[in-house]
């Protein structure tokens, strides 16, 4: 994956809350949504199956305290900077999701509304309740913000096993922007707290990872602010490292591999990997949001 050197980036869409707040105890319980999500929480901790959305604790995370995004905006100023620094790639990687979804609303007659990412340590506090890493990055409707603690993607290559990279950082933040654009839609809306193989939460979930797939068939296309596409090269090897990441975040694999071994489909809140795949692909290779129609599929893969 590369970027175009003189293309300029955006550090407004990016806050960056490192600065403290480690430890506390998720209470996210306001809607959100994330491509692993609580799934990963319980099965790590050997707590079973909730629904997703479900609140772990009524206590507060201890919240990660704000420091100033200047240091972003003072290194992060061009493409350049995306090619040799990962902070600034994923500015570059948000600027360019945010970019396709507003030309995409606009082709449709409707206004894409940004939403901005916060990078995290630890915990943080949001609109949809008090979180801590445990539950992966994840979208919060409440506030229309999406949130990464960046050790989750150390922990992708060391605790689920994958290659990593920067475009399988790129296929996370795209699910999680994939999430904004069904709030946007109204979509989320249709989705109760059910699981299982063919819940709504699974629909939604395998939806978001369809969007992610429809950003990178445009990302090499898609002009920024300048003009200029920021994305000038995606490769095989980066869609498949992509594929990777969907492979391992599947409820099955995760219940298998990271849980006590056994596979319970009840407790389906994201979709199997094989699933995961297809979705994803079904984007990149078709380039259309209306072929994500999760809701109307009858066979999810």
């Amino acid at each position: 994956m590369q970027f175009d050197d003189d293309v300029a980036l955006d550090t407004s869409q990016v806050q960056d809350a490192r600065g403290g707040g480690i430890g506390g105890r998720v209470a996210l319980g306001g809607g959100g949504l994330g491509i692993v999500g609580f799934l990963i929480y319980f099965v790590l901790n050997q707590l079973g199956g909730l629904p997703a959305g479900v609140p772990l604790s009524t206590g507060d995370a201890a919240p990660g305290q704000p420091v100033s995004s200047s240091d972003l905006a003072s290194e992060c100023r061009t493409g350049r900077d995306a090619n040799t620094k990962p902070d600034c790639a994923r500015v570059a990687i948000i600027n360019s999701i945010q970019a396709y979804w507003a030309d995409e609303f606009a082709r449709a007659g409707s206004t894409y509304r940004e939403a901005d990412t916060t990078f995290f340590r630890g915990a943080v506090n949001t609109g949809c309740g008090s979180a801590t890493a445990d539950v992966g990055p994840f979208y919060c409707p409440a506030d229309q913000g999406v949130y990464v603690d960046l050790t989750f993607f150390d922990e992708l290559k060391t605790r689920f096993g994958a290659q990593g990279g920067t475009f399988a950082e790129a296929y996370v933040l795209a699910h999680e922007y994939g999430h904004h654009v069904q709030n946007l839609l109204g979509t989320s809306d249709r989705v109760g707290r059910g699981t299982g193989p063919t819940s709504g939460s699974v629909r939604l979930e395998l939806q978001a990872d369809c969007y992610a797939g429809v950003w990178a068939n445009h990302a090499t296309t898609t002009p920024s602010a300048s003009g200029k596409p920021l994305i000038t090269n995606i490769t095989q090897d980066d869609i498949n490292r992509a594929v990777d990441v969907a492979e391992r975040i599947g409820d099955d694999f995760i219940q298998e591999n990271l849980g006590g071994g056994q596979v319970d489909e009840s407790q389906f809140s994201h979709g199997t990997s094989a699933q995961r795949e297809k979705w994803f692909l079904a984007g990149v290779n078709g380039g259309q949001p209306t072929q994500c129609d999760t809701f109307g599929a009858r066979d999810l893969g």
